[in-house]
């Protein structure tokens, strides 16, 4: 006897879903019969081993596409009907369409790597020419964050991507991480302001041994020897480059310590903060919080001087039109290089995303060498190379100890 079937689209190129009871023979190849609609039995072919698969684990890229349904009956469909089957009244085994991000994923990721970087050097590049014309660093940083929440709220406004709801519990979570977010971010950019580019990333790959310290005196986490150990060169590299930095000040040195701090103590809430919302729409939801925390100090230290010379001398130095536009684009470059970078974080381990983060300092400390003509003395050079060295062993190490435990907790 025929078996009864049933019908479901699913919108991935597949049409339809023959599922099929056991038939009464024994045998694989019985032949399929069914009533047609003047209620005389026709047997058609003898279907296939691969039709009659019972298994739910049956791959759906193997399911009949050729298949219409007609008054509660199965029964072939028509080459003109299904223009994919080989032939008239045949059954046509159709596979599914692979996208091309999953065809070639090391490519995808190798771009999402080239996009971090290059927007970031373009980033630090564009923001430091505006400081040598518009040296307003509170003010800055409101713009950075204004025109990434305003892209944020044009990519929700069209649906790419959808926005996640909130509710006040996840917000109270995200607000002590968009604070530490707001100060690092201002802080950065007065010293970005204040000294060399790339004498501010030098000071920033302190960065590692401030978190390593929170976790061992604030959490309460044991830091392994090792750990110690590779980041001393990360000390000592700093060290010899801040007593040879020929643009070394005070403001500058402070203010990036202040906002290795501040990152350190976003990294803490923000692993207290964990969620199932994707990257995207958290790193939103952090812009618009830092925004607000952003804007009252830009006004109280900033805004009487902006009001009285700081618009007019930036104006009178390069115009106008370059002058919005430099805000706008260096706003863009900012918020899309942290997207990339969480994006980036998504699709790669742990120590995947390590390494490339050090290297991504080595080419924003290269290419503003090379953009702004910094002088650097040699033990400049020595102490940024001893520095970043000793980033790198660290990132390698705290990201090998992570993949043993999630290892041991896989286990």
């Amino acid at each position: 006897m025929a078996a009864a079937g049933a019908i479901s689209g699913t919108g991935s190129g597949i049409t339809a879903l023959l599922r099929l009871r056991r038939p009464a023979a024994r045998h694989p190849s019985v032949a399929a019969c069914s009533l047609a609609d003047g209620g005389n039995p026709i047997c058609g072919r003898h279907l296939r081993p691969s039709l009659i698969h019972l298994d739910r684990s049956f791959p759906p890229s193997r399911i009949p596409a050729a298949v219409s349904k007609k008054g509660g009956l199965l029964r072939p469909v028509t080459a003109a009907a299904a223009s994919s089957s080989p032939a008239e009244g045949s059954y046509y085994v159709g596979e599914a369409k692979v996208g091309f991000a999953a065809k070639y994923p090391a490519l995808v990721t190798g771009f999402f790597f080239f996009m971090w970087y290059f927007l970031n050097v373009v980033f630090n590049i564009i923001n430091k020419k505006i400081y040598n014309y518009f040296p307003y660093p509170y003010f800055v940083s409101v713009i950075h964050l204004f025109v990434g929440v305003v892209y944020c709220l044009v990519s929700w406004a069209v649906g790419l991507p959808k926005r996640a709801p909130i509710d006040s519990n996840l917000l109270k979570l995200l607000i002590p991480v968009a604070v530490g977010h707001a100060i690092g971010h201002v802080t950065s950019n007065v010293s970005f302001a204040a000294v060399a580019v790339s004498f501010t990333h030098t000071i920033k790959a302190l960065e590692p041994f401030f978190n390593a310290s929170a976790s061992q005196f604030i959490l309460g986490q044991q830091i392994p020897l090792t750990l110690w150990l590779s980041l001393a060169p990360v000390v000592i590299g700093v060290s010899i480059a801040s007593l040879t930095e020929l643009s070394f000040n005070w403001t500058g040195f402070i203010s990036a310590m202040i906002s290795n701090i501040s990152f350190t103590y976003r990294s803490i809430y923000s692993k207290k903060a964990m969620t199932d919302m994707d990257s995207t729409n958290v790193y939103a939801y952090i812009s618009i919080i830092a925004l607000f925390v952003c804007i009252p100090p830009a006004i109280l230290l900033e805004g009487p001087q902006l009001m009285q010379h700081g618009f007019k001398d930036a104006i009178a130095k390069v115009g106008m039109t370059k002058f919005l536009s430099d805000l706008f684009w260096v706003g863009m470059f900012y918020h899309l290089y942290n997207q990339l970078a969480a994006n980036t974080l998504e699709r790669v381990a742990p120590l995947t995303h390590a390494v490339g983060n050090v290297l991504k300092r080595v080419f924003v400390i290269g290419f503003s060498i090379i953009v702004f003509g910094n002088r650097i003395s040699t033990q400049t050079g020595i102490g940024t190379c001893i520095a970043i060295g000793g980033v790198a062993l660290y990132s390698y190490i705290k990201a090998k100890m992570e993949e043993e435990k999630r290892q041991l907790k896989a286990a």
